[in-house]
C-alpha cells in the first residue's frame, strides 16, 4: 500500500547541506500498522512527510495504492492526498470551530453535499465516543479527546491510509492506551494501512505488526515486531531489552548461564520442565520478562543450568531445536 524506493531528503541550511533521510526504502502492505521507530533527530517526521508530499524527496520514488505520487499534478495531488490521512503530535485542530466542524472541515474542502456531511460527522463521533462533544470547541477537550477529533477528521474523506506523527507523545500512559486501542481498532474494522511514527517502544509493542528502525536518516532494520523481539542481534532487540542484573558469575559450582528468547507457541509451552525431565539438569530461573506483543507472547528469560557436563550440552542443543536461542550469559 506504501512503498518508499531509495529515498533522500537533503535541506539547504546556510551555505551548507544537511541530510535528514539517506537512501530510505520502507514497504507496508495493506491492512498493516508499521512503526518507525528512532530517537529525536533520527528523520521519522520527514520520512513520514514524504509520503504524501508535505515534504518532497530530493531523490527516490513514492508510491501509495500503487500511484506514483512525484509524477502527479498539483489537481491530481490534491486528489491522492483524500485517501491519506494524517494526525498529528499537537492536534492541529482549528479552535474557533467546533468538534463537529474540525471533523467535518475536509469534507467541505472536497465539496461533500451538506446532508452526507451531516451523516459522515454523526457517524465518527460514534466512532471516536464522543457524540456529546459535537458543539464543544477544542479548549474544552482534554488531550485524548483532541487527538480523538484529529483522528476523526483524518478518517473523515474515507482514506486508505492514515499517517500518525508521533500522535500519542504529548498524552499521559492512560490515554495513550487509549487512543492506540482506537486506532487498533480502526485497522480491525475498516482494514486501513496505518503508518506511524514513535519513539515510544511500548507504542510498537502496543499495535504494530511490523516495524523499522531508523537511524541518522538511514533504515538499519525492518520486519514483523515480534520476530525482531525474540531475535538476539537485532536492532529491535538491543533497543527493547536492558542486559540482566543478576549476580557476577555462575551461583551454582559448574552451573552454566544462558539467555532465552521466547516467542509464539513456544513461550507457552513447557520447554524448559521437559528438557529437565528428559537430560537431568536443573535450571534455576534468575531473571525473566514475558508480555504479549500484538497479542503474541514474547519474552526473555535468564536460567542458570546445573548438572555434568554432558548432559548440559545435550540440554542447549535441545534448546536449540526448540528455537529458543540460547545465548551465553556475560556473566557465565
Amino acid at each position: 500500500m506504501i512503498e518508499l524506493r531509495d529515498i533522500s531528503k537533503v535541506y539547504r541550511q546556510g551555505e551548507r547541506d544537511v541530510t535528514a533521510l539517506q537512501g530510505v526504502s520502507l514497504r507496508v502492505a495493506p491492512g498493516e500498522v508499521l512503526g518507525v521507530l528512532g530517537h529525536s533527530g533520527a528523520g521519522k517526521s520527514t520520512l513520514i512527510r514524504c509520503v504524501n508530499l508535505l515534504e518532497r524527496p530530493t531523490r527516490g520514488e513514492v508510491r501509495v495504492d500503487g500511484q506514483d505520487m512525484l509524477a502527479l499534478g498539483p489537481r491530481e495531488l490534491r486528489q491522492a492526498r483524500q485517501g491519506i490521512g494524517m494526525i498529528f503530535q499537537h492536534f492541529n485542530l482549528f479552535s474557533s470551530q467546533t468538534v463537529a466542524g474540525n471533523i467535518a472541515y475536509p469534507l467541505v474542502i472536497a465539496g461533500w453535499p451538506r446532508d452526507r456531511i451531516r451523516e459522515r460527522v454523526e457517524e465518527l463521533l460514534s466512532l471516536i465516543g464522543l457524540a456529546d462533544k459535537a458543539h464543544a470547541y477544542p479548549a474544552q477537550l482534554s488531550g485524548g479527546q483532541k487527538q480523538r477529533v484529529g483522528i476523526a477528521r483524518a478518517l473523515a474523506p474515507r482514506p486508505r491510509v492514515l499517517l500518525s506523527d508521533e500522535a500519542t507523545s504529548a498524552l499521559d500512559p492512560e490515554t495513550t492506551r487509549s487512543v492506540l486501542g482506537l486506532l487498533r481498532d480502526i485497522n480491525r474494522r475498516l482494514g486501513l494501512t496505518i503508518l506511524l511514527i514513535t519513539h515510544q517502544m511500548a507504542v510498537l509493542k502496543e499495535i504494530c505488526h511490523a516495524a523499522a528502525v531508523l537511524e541518522h536518516g538511514r533504515v538499519v532494520e525492518q520486519g514483523r515486531v515480534v520476530d525482531l523481539l525474540a531475535r538476539p542481534g537485532t536492532r529491535l532487540h538491543e533497543l527493547c531489552y536492558a542486559p540482566f542484573t543478576a549476580g557476577a558469575g555462575p551461583s551454582h559450582p559448574g552451573g552454566r548461564r544462558v539467555t532465552l528468547s521466547l516467542a509464539g507457541e513456544r513461550a507457552a509451552q513447557p520447554v524448559i520442565t521437559l528438557m529437565a525431565r528428559r537430560f537431568g539438569v536443573d535450571a534455576h530461573l534468575l531473571e525473566g520478562t514475558l508480555e504479549r506483543v500484538a497479542g503474541v507472547p514474547v519474552g526473555r528469560l535468564l536460567i542458570e543450568l546445573t548438572g555434568s557436563p554432558e548432559a548440559l550440552e545435550r540440554a542447549l542443543g535441545y534448546l536449540r531445536e526448540q528455537g529458543l536461542s540460547p545465548e551465553p550469559s556475560p556473566d557465565a
